[in-house]
C-alpha cells in the first residue's frame, strides 16, 4: 500500500490500482489526443480504407497485419489495446482502455459491444 503513496496516477491506472483520472493532466491530454483521433477516424469516408487503417495503427498500442474496425468507435487511450491477426469489429465499439486489453487472433466482435477496464468506488466513504 505505501507504494501507492509513491505512484503517480497514470503508474497507479496501469497497475490496476485506484486512481483519480482527472488529477493529472498528461492523463487528461493523452484522453484528448485519443479522442481526437477516434473523431477523425469516425468521420472519414468508408472508401479512405488507407488513411482509415493508418489512424488506427496511430491509435491502437498494438496490431497484427490483418484487423479492421468499423466506425464508429470509441477508447479512452488507445495504447493499452492489442489485437490479433484477423481482428474485426462491427459498428460502434467502445474500449474503455485505462488497463491493458488483449484480443487474440481471429476475433470477430458484434455491432454495438463495449469492453470496460475502469473501476469506481462503490462505497460513499472511498
Amino acid at each position: 500500500m505505501i507504494e501507492e503513496f509513491n505512484m503517480n496516477e497514470k503508474e497507479k491506472m496501469l497497475s490496476g490500482l485506484l486512481y483519480d483520472a482527472m488529477a493529472e493532466k498528461s492523463l487528461f491530454d493523452e484522453r484528448i489526443r485519443c479522442k481526437t483521433l477516434c473523431h477523425k477516424y469516425n468521420n472519414l469516408s468508408p472508401d479512405r480504407i488507407e488513411e482509415r487503417k493508418a489512424l488506427l495503427k496511430e491509435l491502437i498500442g498494438n496490431t497484427k497485419e490483418n484487423y479492421w474496425i468499423e466506425p464508429s468507435f470509441w477508447c479512452d487511450y488507445g495504447y493499452n489495446i492489442e489485437l490479433g491477426e484477423n481482428f474485426y469489429a462491427n459498428h460502434n465499439l467502445v474500449i474503455l482502455d485505462a488497463a491493458k486489453v488483449t484480443f487474440g487472433d481471429n476475433v470477430f466482435i458484434g455491432p454495438n459491444c463495449s469492453f470496460y477496464t475502469p473501476q469506481h468506488p462503490l462505497d460513499v466513504e472511498t
